[in-house]
């Protein structure tokens, strides 16, 4: 999206801005249904007779999508339709929430979902250099998924880990404070099999400060700190 902005003194400048979701048209956004063959009403989808159970204890609809995502992988329209018949609300509601969320797939995604934050912190630790790594070693682009199936990039707004950027999720982990080198060896890990360790790479345990401590660096004050002899 391009916009001039001009400005008193007769000048003007361009600032452009993009957006992540990057659609393609109707056809690709994830808010508009288009039957395929591999995904419409007709195309068989149940759950689990363990997934049932958990379906019918939970019975809210953003768990349960996350729990008929995880069975299926993404979200087809058949997988939703009978996600509203076993919590018993029209179909609308659940693909009113299945396309307000991104963290819900609505296409078929590679079996390791990489999704790299480009939000304010992460750009300004240089995100464009995971990127540029993510698009170079794995062959494809954002938006877009490896032949073998086994990588999908996504780019998503902030992930909540704003004190350790860069980050890249993938899958359910968290891996952050990224050099290009370390989302290299991650790669090479997934590709041979390999789960890496979740978290900050460059040593830090948590979200603590990246050099000493300058505040905290003592236990709390009390009255009530450990007045439990098992805490």
């Amino acid at each position: 999206i391009e916009f001039e902005f001009g400005f008193r003194f007769g000048s003007s400048v361009r600032r452009y801005l993009h957006c992540t979701a990057r659609c393609g048209g109707a056809r690709g956004a994830s808010f508009v249904h288009w039957d395929t063959p591999e995904n419409n009403p007709d195309v068989p989808f149940d759950f689990t007779p363990e997934n049932y159970k958990r379906a019918k204890a939970i019975m809210t609809v953003i768990p349960v999508l996350d729990l008929t995502q995880r069975q299926h992988g993404w979200l087809p329209i058949s997988a939703m339709n009978k996600m509203a018949e076993v919590l018993q609300m029209p179909a609308m509601r659940v693909y009113e929430v299945a396309t307000f969320y991104t963290m819900f797939n609505r296409k078929p995604v590679g079996k390791y979902h990489i999704q790299i934050c480009t939000t304010t912190p992460c750009m300004l630790r240089d995100y464009d250099a995971i990127l540029e790594v993510l698009e170079k070693k794995l062959g494809i682009h954002v938006g877009e998924k490896t032949p073998d199936k086994l990588f999908t990039l996504s780019e998503v707004e902030c992930l909540g880990a704003c004190v350790n950027p860069p980050m890249v999720q993938i899958n359910d982990n968290y891996y952050e404070d990224l050099l290009p080198k370390d989302i290299e060896n991650i790669l090479d890990d997934l590709k041979a099999g390999k789960v890496p360790d979740p978290g900050p790479r460059n040593g830090r345990f948590s979200c603590e400060p990246a050099g000493r401590l300058t505040s905290l660096t003592g236990p709390p004050p009390g009255p009530v700190f450990l007045i439990r002899a098992d805490l």
